[in-house]
């Protein structure tokens, strides 16, 4: 029911009161999808179009306006001055307080060292990329200026090359992109979430994009991994080359690259020195995680861990225990730690406002057509100057063929204002020509000067015929872009500092699961307890322990070193290894499965499924009378994930789930009692693991599917009664022999 409207209750006298707005207190109807668009729309358009997504220039607006704040406080060129004065400055373009101007001013840092190519020379303690608990120092404490290489992103800015907008006050101006002589965008990493979408660009090696882009322009069917062929990281880390992996990412911007750690082994201290670890993770994270795994009794090599980082750089050094096999000990921590972690590459950059994800050689055309534009205008700008400076010379000319005329000129000129009408007249010249042959000095009226000048007309003549030249031709632009491209690659170009290798990043897996494997016995309760429990065990135990009104749900026969997945009542599932849990007997209660996974708050573990191969199929029963069938492959992982979330639908609650080896005869039963006998094979089998399912049972109002179990031969007298041809079906009422089975008497 719509709400009503509440009218103002003044009277016509007070509404003509002064300060009246007509229609306030009026309660008026809005659709929330409308109020949704026309509120939230533009702040996620603000930030997506300025805030979080870089631009062709290789800079989100932070960026860019506190770079182009150094660049106009002269520290390109000049000394160092204090980082508290850049951040005060900046704040004149970027109102978003202090702190995060410095925080962006420290990632682009040479001391924080994140970039490939820092763009602020820093001096005092910016931090590190690489450590989570060293902070950097204040504003107040540090100074910094412009790396050399800016001067390559602020190129003939001056020169109109790009377009300006006003700051958010409208007091000064402020460039919407940097005219870069060379792809930033790609040689240094960039990131940014935004709403509903995100960017993550990583670093490439700066003389290779040099390189690669001069070819493309010269060729534009060149292949850009013959020249780029990975990208490079700070630091140094490892690059696993998969050349599909890399393929991909050139091809549509996404893809995950594998990074593992360099490290060496001291055999005289009998020590690993890891010396580069990958982008994305910190030195804590990694030593809290092997700290972690021997205290659990995962990793007992190590004796002892410490992190060395010093003025040399980053250090971890591990010492081993006697007879311990360096390489073996690293394979392990590669599959256990982030000292093997993956970069997720999202190539989400905005081009002329719109949000759009490119490969590699799209991204590089892009910034060809940009800087292109920009080329174009400097020339057309350096034209224009040394036309309107061709022209004044033109007027000079003309007076200078004929000086005593000129100074009798001006000599027969009663007032000064009309000495520049009177020499436009004498002389057929312009204003502005006039205007500047009245400003020159008395001293300059001699035959070198006149000689100088003639001789400049004869320079502009000349240098705006080959300025002409340029702007016709497209060939010629490209050509000055080349050279100015390997200028830079000679001139700032750096050895590639992440090797890439090619060996089989689990080429020591079979050593590592090193798990003894034997027949075990696993139990799963109705409150969730588990054991595990060896053949011979269970031979000499009598009944089991359990909490009271508990009982035993399932028994599965398997071996030690096999999957266990918990399905839990919140529509997820948690995976782990039953060489997880210890060897116990039937005496004990076991471990409550809810604790030792760690699972979520109030979620509990309802059934279980134990494999080796993922083969086989999941079913799960739905109280809206759907069954879904799921390969059980589909919660097969290559990575150790854990917990899986949406392992089921959650669009009504689950009644019953069920593992099968292969499709057989299940029993599904209804809450009126009725048991229907289905065959799976008839239903289809569903890749998405939130599968709806289909209609299984004909359900009256009030009505739900209760519970799905396997169908044993014989439990039926007459089986052929509970079969249907179609789906859905009603299902039959149990027959009075099949009533008094025992295995109905839970209902």
């Amino acid at each position: 029911m719509a709400p009503k409207k509440r009218t103002s209750k003044r009277s016509p006298k007070t509404e003509k009161t002064k300060g009246y707005i007509k229609g306030a207190g009026e309660v008026v109807e809005q659709p929330i999808v409308s109020t949704i668009r026309e509120n939230f729309m533009p702040y996620a358009m603000s930030v997506i179009l300025s805030r979080a997504i870089p631009e062709i220039d290789g800079f989100k607006p932070s960026h860019r306006k506190l770079l182009y704040t150094m660049y106009k406080m002269g520290l390109l060129n000049g000394a160092r001055t204090k980082s508290a004065n850049i951040v005060g400055a900046t704040m004149k373009l970027n109102p978003h307080g202090d702190a995060a101007i410095y925080d962006t001013m420290v990632r682009l840092s040479k001391g924080y060292e994140a970039l490939l190519h820092p763009y602020v020379d820093s001096k005092g303690n910016f931090g590190k990329f690489y450590s989570r608990d060293m902070a950097w120092a204040a504003s107040r404490y540090t100074e910094a200026k412009l790396a050399p290489i800016c001067g390559e992103l602020f190129r003939d800015i001056d020169k109109d090359t790009v377009d300006f907008v006003d700051n958010y006050d409208n007091t000064m101006q402020e460039p919407s992109l940097l005219p870069a002589a060379f792809p930033s965008v790609l040689v240094n990493a960039n990131t940014g979430i935004a709403v509903g979408m995100a960017s993550n660009i990583c670093s490439f090696n700066l003389k290779e994009v040099c390189d690669t882009t001069a070819a493309l322009i010269r060729d534009p069917e060149h292949d850009v991994r013959s020249t780029l062929p990975a990208p490079d990281f700070t630091g140094g880390c490892r690059i696993i080359y998969d050349d599909k992996v890399i393929s991909q990412i050139y091809e549509t911007g996404r893809g995950s690259i594998r990074l593992r750690a360099k490290y060496e082994y001291d055999k005289s201290a009998n020590c690993i020195d890891v010396l580069a670890i990958p982008a994305t993770t910190t030195c804590e994270v990694i030593i809290d995680k092997i700290i972690d795994l021997v205290k659990q009794g995962k990793v007992k090599e190590v004796s002892d861990i410490r992190d060395e980082t010093g003025l040399d750089g980053l250090k971890i050094t591990i010492d081993l225990k006697r007879n311990v096999n360096p390489d073996m000990l690293m394979a392990k921590l590669f599959k256990l730690t982030t000292l093997e972690d993956s970069y997720a590459c999202n190539f989400n950059v905005l081009i002329g406002g719109v949000p759009m994800v490119l490969g590699v050689k799209a991204l590089l055309e892009e910034w060809i057509a940009f800087r292109i534009e920009c080329v174009k205008r400097r020339t057309f700008y350096e034209r224009t100057k040394k036309a309107d400076r061709l022209h004044l010379l033109r007027g000079l000319e003309k007076i200078l063929l004929d000086i005593d005329k000129a100074i009798k000129i001006i000599r027969e000129t009663d007032e000064e204002a009309e000495v520049v009408p009177n020499l436009m007249i004498g002389f057929g010249i312009d204003q502005i020509q006039a205007e500047y042959v009245a400003e020159i000095k008395l001293r300059h009226l001699n035959r070198e000067f006149i000689l100088k000048r003639t001789k400049d007309i004869e320079d502009l003549e000349r240098e705006i015929s080959e300025l002409d030249d340029i702007l016709k031709s497209k060939a010629r632009i490209k050509t000055i872009i080349v050279k100015e491209l390997k200028a830079i690659g000679d001139k700032y170009g750096q050895p590639r500092r992440s090797m890439i290798i090619y060996e089989d990043a689990v080429q020591y897996e079979e050593e590592i699961e090193a798990v003894p494997d034997y027949a075990c016995t696993f139990f799963f309760t109705k409150e969730g307890y588990f054991k595990k429990i060896t053949p011979q065990s269970l031979r000499m135990s009598g009944a089991h322990k359990l909490k009271d009104g508990d009982e035993i749900t399932q028994e599965i026969e398997l071996s030690n070193n096999c999957d266990l997945l918990f399905f839990t009542d919140k529509a997820q599932v948690y995976k782990t290894k039953a060489s997880e849990f210890a060897d116990t007997k039937t005496s004990v209660l076991g471990d409550y499965v809810s604790a030792k996974l760690g699972m979520d708050e109030g979620e509990n573990a309802v059934y279980m499924v134990a494999t080796k191969d993922y083969k086989g199929i999941m079913l799960f029963g739905f109280e809206n009378g759907k069954v879904a069938k799921v390969p059980l492959e589909a919660y097969a992982t290559k990575t150790n994930r854990k917990k899986l979330t949406a392992a089921y639908s959650d669009k009504s609650p689950v009644a019953g789930i069920l593992y099968l080896r292969e499709d057989a005869e299940v029993m599904v039963y209804s809450s009126s009692g009725r048991i229907l006998l289905l065959h799976t094979g008839a239903l289809a089998l569903k890749a998405t693991r939130s599968t709806q399912g289909v209609s299984v049972l004909k359900l009256k109002k009030a009505q739900r599917l209760f519970d799905i179990k396997p169908y044993a031969e014989g439990t039926f007298q007459k089986p052929q009664r509970y079969r249907t041809r179609s789906l859905p079906a009603l299902g039959a009422l149990p027959s009075a022999e099949d009533s008094a089975d025992e295995q109905l008497s839970l209902l």
